[in-house]
């Protein structure tokens, strides 16, 4: 553990940051992503308040390993909303319509609504159901005849779903990426 009183301050506030970006997480923010971004900024900028022959705050290869846990809860938060939309009966273009809107509606929301916590996440479902209902839209039943609005309501339903147990599931993985980060900025 390092005994130098910037770094050590360093470490702390980064670490409170990371709880910070673990809650982003749960909004529908990427939490884990801002917190890699931040570390690799800290690297950039350690020859402020390191000395000369310090190593960096982060090595390069735990910021690898970070990054490819977020990849990990990325492709997880996808994968559970397309299966929520596909469970409940979507097409492909619905599911494609769910993740698709759910990251814009992420997003749009956080900027439209300005009712921290609320407006991403009434944003990121909404958009959810959206996308799948205009997925399933622009698809065709088997048959080839035209989807209804009411053949729609089920599965953006399973989009919505979706999209809400990928959220809670990234939750462990933005964990890990905090606690990766705070042990290497504390250099334990």
């Amino acid at each position: 553990m390092t005994s130098d009183p910037t770094a050590l301050l360093l470490a702390t506030a980064f670490s409170i940051f990371g709880a910070l970006c673990v809650v982003l997480v749960l909004v529908g923010l990427p939490g884990a992503w801002l917190l890699i971004a931040t570390a690799i900024a800290i690297d950039c900028l350690d020859w402020i308040w390191l000395a000369p022959n310090a190593p960096l705050t982060f090595h390069p290869l735990t910021i690898v390993v970070a990054i490819l846990i977020a990849t990990a809860g990325e492709a997880m938060e996808f994968a559970l909303s397309a299966a929520g939309a596909k469970r409940f009966g979507a097409s492909r273009a619905g599911m494609i319509g769910a993740m698709i809107g759910g990251a814009i509606g992420a997003i749009g929301g956080t900027v439209l609504i300005p009712i921290p916590v609320i407006g991403t996440l009434m944003g990121a479902l909404c958009a959810t159901a959206a996308g799948a209902i205009i997925g399933e839209l622009n698809a065709r039943k088997p048959d080839g005849k035209p989807i209804s609005l009411r053949d729609t309501v089920a599965p953006a339903t399973g989009a919505v779903l979706g999209r809400v147990l990928g959220t809670l599931a990234k939750l462990p993985i933005a964990v890990m990426v905090a606690a990766l980060l705070a042990i290497a900025a504390y250099r334990i």
